[in-house]
């Protein structure tokens, strides 16, 4: 394996890594900014109001997203093995 294989390598596994965790914490970030005004406004501090509304919007985002997610995992992967023959010659 050569040099440019694998830091080619690294930079697609960072960026498929960034691709999939990009919508859940996008999305849980934007429902914890949402739930922190709404607390800071209405000064309630309860603990679980702010993990439930989360753990819901990741999971229906998990729903949502999850084939989007599927394709770019087995494209990367299908991408690897097809061509790591080729890599282990060099």
């Amino acid at each position: 394996m050569s040099i440019e294989f694998v830091i080619n390598f690294g930079r697609e596994a960072l960026l498929v890594t960034l691709l999939m965790a990009a919508p859940l914490l996008g999305l849980a970030l934007l429902v914890g900014v949402i739930i922190s005004i709404f607390q800071a406004v209405t000064q309630i501090q309860e603990m679980t109001l702010t993990f439930v509304p989360k753990i819901i919007v990741v999971m229906l985002a998990v729903i949502i997203f999850g084939p989007w997610m599927l394709r770019i995992i087995l494209n990367f992967t299908t991408n690897l093995f097809l061509n790591l023959p080729a890599y282990m010659k060099m």
